[in-house]
């Protein structure tokens, strides 16, 4: 956390808090604990569907760890297609009808996921719903998730993380308040 040197993101929001979930693939025990979870969530909500998709770059890992767990075939889409080579937008091989769930590392607006899954759609291929390991929560993310008919389940929440932070003392009352205040409007916080 660094309110007087905030990060800033792919959107062009500033932020006080960045979660970066790569680092836990360093960690094979926290590794293999988010795997079984997003096999876990993906299992209770969705079945067992005809492929796993990662969204590039960040869930590529966390996709392919899901998708050896479950036996399933492992495609990725990356935000736009490739310059140079085949020019493929997904990679992989996907075919039009197969049953999918997408894999995301984080959903902040949603946008970036969302693209995903409308690509997928329009390939032909029936996207049961997304699992994400991390989710902000943010209002205007969850309505364009029900708009897109895509069901989300995040093993992480933003308020979780609050409250983890609150609980072990890591973050500090005065924190909580930047936390949260930047929570409430993150478009115009830090300007």
């Amino acid at each position: 956390m660094q309110p007087a040197k905030p990060f800033t993101w792919a959107s062009g929001w500033k932020s006080p808090i960045y979660c970066d979930n790569r680092v836990a693939l360093s960690y094979p025990k926290i590794r293999t604990y988010i795997r079984q979870q997003l096999v876990k969530a993906i299992e209770e909500k969705y079945g067992k569907p005809d492929v796993i998709v990662a969204v590039a770059t960040g869930a590529i890992a966390q996709g392919a760890l899901v998708a050896e767990a479950m036996g399933l075939p492992l495609v990725y889409v990356r935000p736009v297609p490739k310059e140079h080579g085949m020019g493929n937008q997904i990679e992989g091989e996907l075919k039009a009808n197969q049953s999918v769930v997408v894999i995301e590392d984080l959903v902040s607006t949603g946008k970036s996921s969302l693209q995903v899954v409308e690509l997928l759609h329009k390939s032909g291929c029936e996207v049961k719903g997304m699992v994400s390991i991390f989710n902000y929560g943010f209002k205007n993310a969850s309505d364009s998730f029900k708009k897109a008919k895509c069901p989300l389940v995040s093993l992480c929440s933003y308020d979780a993380l609050l409250q983890q932070a609150v609980e072990t003392n890591y973050i500090t009352d005065k924190d909580l308040e930047t936390l949260q205040a930047w929570r409430e409007n993150p478009e115009a916080w830090g300007k």
